[in-house]
């Protein structure tokens, strides 16, 4: 598979009044068409930064970042975004809310409102598609968040611990929705997260950033198939990943 994204020597550094604050050291990746990414690390390493300066939301310091073949720049319509909150309008009904990004260049046309439709229908949404927000729980606002990131059909979506604020067995049960949708459209996907867990069991590469700033330390080929299920997470070989990679968050103590 081609790269759809490369990254090489990228460097962050933020000004602040007290001194700069170095973000991102000398980060080099690539991800393939159609892959699923995971980057995994401790709060305050970057993975965030990293995300927006793939959203073209930041610059990056140094280095260079590209999608495509083409610089990564500000107003990347070719990326769909997944926040840790849904952020739904509350005063839009979730059809109104799914087709907001091509709502904000033109008029949704009667094939993008049928496109919007068959995200719903996929997520399991099709009969709330007139409900507001507040009428939906937060799983599946964050589903129809996914809809709304896809229906502009990216080719990168990113994702940033999109189901940290759920109760455990919602977050499952999303891990295998989001596993299902990434199969059935193909796109590109990176997901920022703190469960190792998670990102075991989403991703087909991982790569571990170090503390601030961060840089990456490890990359996991995670050898399961694609299709998964919650079975997986009892597997000897899905646990020792996961001890892998929490290795390199272990503090010693003397």
């Amino acid at each position: 598979m081609s790269a759809l994204v490369e990254l090489s020597g990228l460097e962050k550094t933020y000004a602040t009044r007290t001194g700069d604050v170095h973000a991102l050291s000398a980060v080099d990746l690539d991800i393939s068409k159609g892959e699923f990414v995971a980057i995994v690390g401790p709060s305050g390493c970057g993975k965030t930064t990293l995300l927006k300066i793939l959203a073209g939301l930041e610059d990056h310091t140094a280095g260079t970042a590209s999608i495509g073949g083409h610089p990564i720049r500000t107003g990347n319509g070719d990326v769909g975004m997944v926040f840790q909150k849904a952020t739904l309008l509350p005063w839009q009904d979730i059809a109104a809310n799914v087709l907001l990004p091509l709502s904000l260049r033109r008029r949704p046309t009667s094939q993008d409102r049928e496109k919007a439709a068959a995200l719903l229908r996929m997520t399991d949404l099709e009969g709330f598609a007139r409900k507001r927000p507040h009428e939906l729980s937060g799983g599946m606002q964050q589903r129809a968040a996914i809809c709304r990131a896809l229906v502009h059909k990216p080719s990168l979506l990113l994702m940033d611990e999109p189901f940290g604020a759920l109760d455990a067995m919602t977050r499952d049960s999303l891990n295998v929705e989001v596993n299902r949708i990434w199969r059935e459209t193909g796109t590109t996907a990176v997901l920022i997260t703190h469960s190792i867990s998670e990102a075991v069991f989403l991703a087909e590469r991982i790569f571990v950033m170090s503390a601030r700033p961060g840089r990456i330390v490890d990359e996991i080929t995670v050898p399961f198939d694609r299709e998964r299920s919650l079975d997986l997470l009892g597997d000897p070989e899905f646990a020792a990943l996961t001890s892998r990679i929490r290795t390199h968050f272990e503090v010693t103590h003397a």
